[in-house]
C-alpha cells in the first residue's frame, strides 16, 4: 500500500528540502521517494498543507500502568496515546506491578513493542521495588534492554545508595534517572509553597525540597564521575544549579515539562486537582526561568510526565488526590505555545533522544518511515473520547488548543487523527 503525504513543511536537517514544501511517498513503511511534486495513482494521498514533517518524537519517563495497572493505562492504550500525540518512541518508568526489575518484565516489553507503531523503551529500576533500599542488578538489566534506571517518581533518599547506584552504573556507562525531592521537606505538601497557598490553606511543598536535594546528587555525581539525568525540575534555582553543574564538565542533563512551561501555581487557585502534579506548579517566575533554561540549552529534555491516574484517584478534596496528569496527547500542543516549530521538533525528537544514546531516525529515501505530521495551527478540542488513555485526567479537558498531529508513521504501522 503506497501512502503519499502531500504538500507539507519537511524539518530535516541533512535533507536538500530541508525547511521546504514537498511530497513524501511511502511503500509498506519505507521512504520511496521526497520531491516537491510526486504523482502517484495508485497512492493513499494525505493532503497536508500547512503541516511539518518531522522524525517522530521520544519521550522520557512515561507512567504505564501494565502489567498490574492496567485500571490506569495498559500497554495497547499508552501506545495509542502515544502514536496520537506524535511519539514513535517512549521511555517507560518502572514504577509497574511487579517493578520492572528483571529480564522477564523487560521481554514483555520488549515483546509487546514489536507489534506496535510505538517503541517501549524500557527503564530498569534502581532498587528493588523501588523502595530505595538494595540496587537491583542493573548490569543484567542494562544488557536485556533497559536504556536508563531510575525508581521513578520516587526519589531516593539515602545517599549511599544513590551513590552507589551512580558507580554501579559507570562500569558499563549507565544513566541514572532521578527526580530530586527531598521528602523530610516536602512532606505532605500539597502544592507549591507560595501565596496561593497560604491563600487556600493548604500545606506547601517548598521549592527548597528541590534545589537541597538536587545539590546532593550534583555532589555525587561529581564524587562518582557517572551518568545523572535530572528528571524534571520545577525551579529558577534548579535551572541555576544546573547550569552551574554543566559549567564544572559534569555529565548531568535534565528535563522539565510541558505544563510547567505553560502554567504556574495559579492554576490551582479554585482547587482544581487536575493541575495536582509532581513537582508541583511554581511562582511566574519560575515558569519563566525553565522556558529561558530550555531555550539557552541548560534544561535538555522536555518530557510529558505521562502519569494516568482513575477518576477515584483525582475527584477527591484536594489533601486527598494523588499527583499526576496524563501529558503525551497534549504536549506537543503546549510546547507549541511557548516554542517554535523548530524549536519543538528539536527537543522532542532530537535532543530527548541524544540524552541517552539513542539512534537518531532520518527522513530519506530507503529509510524506514518513522515521521510525525502536525499541523501547529490547527485547533482541537480535548475531550475524553479524545483521549486515548484508560484514564482520562487531562487538566486541558474541554479545553481548545492549539497544534495538531494529523498523522504518524513507524515500523509500517500508521495513525490518523479522526479530527
Amino acid at each position: 500500500m503506497n501512502t503519499l503525504v502531500q504538500q507539507v513543511k519537511l524539518y530535516e536537517p541533512t535533507h536538500p528540502l530541508h525547511l521546504q514544501q514537498c511530497d513524501i511517498l511511502i511503500e509498506d513503511g519505507i521512504i520511496q521517494r521526497i520531491a516537491q511534486n510526486i504523482s502517484d495513482d495508485s497512492a493513499n494521498v494525505l493532503p497536508a498543507e500547512g503541516c511539518w514533517a518531522s522524525i517522530g518524537f521520544m519521550d522520557i519517563g512515561v507512567q504505564v500502568g501494565e502489567p498490574g495497572l492496567e485500571h490506569r493505562e495498559t500497554l495497547e492504550s499508552v501506545c495509542a496515546a502515544a502514536a496520537a500525540g506524535g511519539y514513535t518512541a517512549i521511555a517507560s518508568f518502572p514504577n509497574t506491578e511487579p517493578v520492572v526489575q528483571s529480564k522477564s518484565e523487560l521481554r514483555f516489553l520488549n515483546r509487546y513493542s514489536e507489534s506496535q507503531l510505538v517503541d517501549i523503551l524500557p527503564i530498569g529500576a534502581i532498587t528493588k521495588n523501588t523502595a530505595g533500599k538494595d540496587l537491583t542488578e542493573m548490569y543484567d538489566l542494562s544488557a536485556n534492554g533497559a536504556i536508563a534506571f531510575s525508581d521513578g517518581d520516587h526519589t531516593i533518599q539515602h545517599s549511599g545508595v544513590l551513590l552507589r547506584a551512580l558507580q554501579y552504573a559507570k562500569g558499563f556507562n549507565g544513566i541514572i534517572i532521578h527526580h530530586p525531592d527531598d521528602a523530610h521537606i516536602s512532606g505532605e505538601g500539597q502544592m507549591h509553597e507560595g501565596s496561593v497557598s497560604t491563600q487556600l490553606g493548604l500545606k506547601g511543598i517548598p521549592s527548597l525540597a528541590e534545589e537541597l536535594m538536587l545539590l546532593r546528587d550534583i555532589e555525587l555525581l561529581d564524587y562518582t564521575n557517572g551518568q545523572l539525568h535530572v528528571h524534571l525540575i520545577s525551579t529558577a534555582e534548579s535551572v541555576h544549579i544546573i547550569r552551574r553543574a554543566k559549567e564544572r564538565g559534569l555529565n548531568i542533563a535534565a528535563s522539565t515539562s510541558p505544563l510547567h512551561l505553560n502554567y504556574n501555581h495559579e492554576s490551582l487557585s479554585d482547587f482544581d486537582t487536575q493541575f495536582k502534579v509532581k513537582p508541583p506548579l511554581r511562582a511566574a517566575s519560575d515558569q519563566q526561568a525553565l522556558l529561558k533554561g530550555i531555550q539557552e540549552g541548560v534544561i535538555d529534555c522536555i518530557s510529558s510526565a505521562h502519569t494516568p491516574l482513575e477518576q477515584e484517584a483525582k475527584f477527591l478534596e484536594f489533601p486527598y488526590a494523588e499527583f499526576g496528569a496524563l501529558g503525551l496527547q497534549t504536549a506537543l500542543s503546549l510546547c507549541l505555545q511557548v516554542l517554535t516549530p523548530e524549536e519543538t521538533i528539536d527537543i522532542l525528537g532530537y535532543k530527548n533522544r541524544k540524552a541517552f544514546g539513542l539512534d537518531i531516525p532520518t527522513i530519506k529515501e530507503g529509510k524506514m518511515a518513522n515521521l510525525t505530521v502536525f499541523h501547529p495551527e490547527a485547533t482541537w478540542k480535548v475531550r475524553e473520547s479524545t483521549l486515548m488513555s484508560v484514564s482520562k485526567n487531562s487538566p486541558l479537558l474541554n479545553h481548545m488548543i492549539k497544534g495538531e498531529v494529523w498523522f504518524t508513521f513507524n515500523k509500517g504501522y500508521f495513525y490518523e487523527s479522526e479530527g
